[in-house]
Order: C-alpha cells, then structure tokens, then sequence
C-alpha cells in the first residue's frame, strides 16, 4: 500500500514536518510505502479555467502538480498538511490541490484522505475543514484521529513539545492504515458501490 502526503509549508523540516512525520514513522511500522512531497516553497499558480486539462489529462503549466499526479493516482491514501495562514491554509497548496483535483481524471473513489494542520493557536478547524473539501468532492472517505487533525507550534520545532498534537497525528496514521486496508479487502470481495452517470444542475 501506498500513501502520498503533501507538505503545504514553505518551512523545510519545520512544525507541518513534525506532525508529517509522526504519521511516517506509523506507516513504516505497518509496512506502508510513504512519499512525502514539499510544495509550500515550489512556485504554483492557481488555475486559469481554460480547459485544456479535459483534452489532455494534464494541467496546461508543467510543474509539481502534473508531477504529482502520478504519484497520486498510484497511491491508496493522500495527506495534505498545511500551515494556518488567517484561518485558512497556504495558498500555494490551495492553487495546488485546486488544478491537481480538477485536472486529474482518474476514479479517486475510496482513495482515502486526512488533512493535517498546525497553527501558533487559532484557525485549525477552519482550515481542517476547507482540506477536507478536496475529499469529499471526490468519493474519497475521510479518516479521523482522537482529535481534529491538528499540531500546534510557531518557532520551528516547538511541535515537538505538543505531545498530544504527535499522538492525534500516529492514532490518524493507524487509522488510515486499517481503513485503506479495510477498504482493499472490501473492493476484493464486494467490489466498488454501484455508480451512476453524473447528474450536472446548474443554476442558471
């Protein structure tokens, strides 16, 4: 099994990495591949809406998102993690996730996601909940830890000394494991749900 994760900080080995980590060292003992990609100190730009990726498979700009891409569709699991930035997170990873969901193609259903963040104090929930968009557009269940997925530091390393925040970040890693497991013994014997053709309303 495969797990990418996604640094949204422009931090290299910085409090997002803590947390990042604690999950990688959980993955490793369960026998689990993880690749952890830094994005938040790449140079994205935001999607321009011109619809090319529809007739290629692939965004217009080649950088890390169509480098990414393959890596995401071969993976089982997909963690973003970001800094809190104004109660939201880094907007580097936000153009990322924005051009890589949208021009991806391929099934992400029962791909299984966790978003992490880390802030000095406030806007953990905020951005917890705008990371977990990106999941639930895309048939892809959400794992939960003991607590909302979030680590709290603001000097580099001060995450370290967040025991609690460590412990919800290895109780997600071990409940992502047994849910993409769970999930691969399912498509085994079940297969995926029923699927429909997509239903397109539009307002106006």
């Amino acid at each position: 099994m495969k797990v990418l994760l996604i640094n949204g900080s422009p931090r290299v080995g910085g409090n997002t990495s803590i947390a990042l980590d604690e999950m990688v060292k959980v993955f490793q003992e369960e026998g689990v591949e993880a690749e952890v990609v830094q994005v938040g100190n790449q140079d994205v730009r935001g999607c321009i809406a011109c619809g090319r990726c529809g007739e290629t498979g692939k965004c217009v700009f080649d950088d890390a998102v169509n480098k990414i891409a393959p890596k995401f569709e071969e993976a089982d699991g997909l963690v973003i993690a970001s800094p809190v930035y104004y109660a939201s997170a880094n907007a580097t990873l936000i153009a990322l996730l924005d051009r890589l969901f949208y021009s991806t193609h391929f099934d992400k259903t029962m791909k299984v996601g966790a978003s992490v963040v880390c802030a000095r104090r406030g806007g953990c929930s905020a951005t917890f909940d705008e990371l977990n968009k990106f999941f639930t557009i895309s048939n892809m269940p959400v794992v939960s830890s003991q607590y909302w997925n979030s680590i709290h530091g603001r000097e580099k390393g001060e995450a370290n000394m967040d025991e609690e925040g460590k412990q919800t970040m290895r109780v997600l890693a071990r409940n992502m494991v047994f849910l993409m497991k769970s999930i691969a013994l399912g498509k085994e014997q079940l297969g995926l749900p029923k699927t429909e053709e997509h239903v397109w309303t539009h307002f106006i």
